[in-house]
């Protein structure tokens, strides 16, 4: 939901998504093609939300200040939903990097797995507190549609 205000409804999701092209982990800015929609439902009435669909079995985990998490593939097509804390992730093979916030923008899909990425990426979390994040796999290992809104992010952001 990247560069939308409080005020504005967003039409579709947006994420950084830690991707592979041709064998090599690449960093995108992807739209996914499930719309907004705005919920009916007791408690959330007039609310927009997006489907991320089935998941996998989740896990909340709680990432020491200063780890360094060194360069892996991601073991499963997963959402991580970074909830407080900063993670810095770098694609050494196209020297892409970008930082993720925890908080509202804290959401990214990672795709890298071994059977498409020969090296992966690297991630490492700077702040000087703790990280916290929600590792949720996409059941069924299957890609969601979506639209690359953008092949070059950078350190700051898309295409920085």
């Amino acid at each position: 939901m990247s560069n939308e205000t409080s005020q504005s409804k967003p039409d579709h999701l947006t994420v950084t998504a830690i991707s592979a092209k041709n064998g090599v982990s690449t960093i995108e800015r992807w739209q996914l093609a499930s719309p907004f929609k705005t919920s009916s439902e007791a408690g959330v009435s007039g609310v927009s939300f997006a489907q991320l669909g089935q998941a996998g079995n989740a896990s909340y985990a709680v990432i020491p200040p200063h780890f360094e998490g060194g360069l892996h593939n991601a073991p499963a097509l997963q959402y991580v939903a970074f909830l407080a804390g900063e993670a810095i992730i770098t694609t050494p093979e196209t020297g892409q990097s970008v930082k993720i916030k925890g908080g509202r923008d804290g959401l990214i899909l990672v795709a890298d797995t071994a059977d498409v990425s020969s090296k992966g990426h690297d991630t490492r979390y700077p702040s000087g507190k703790e990280t916290v994040a929600l590792q949720i796999p996409v059941a069924g290992g299957k890609v969601p549609e979506h639209v690359v809104l953008d092949e070059e992010v950078g350190m700051n952001g898309i295409g920085d």
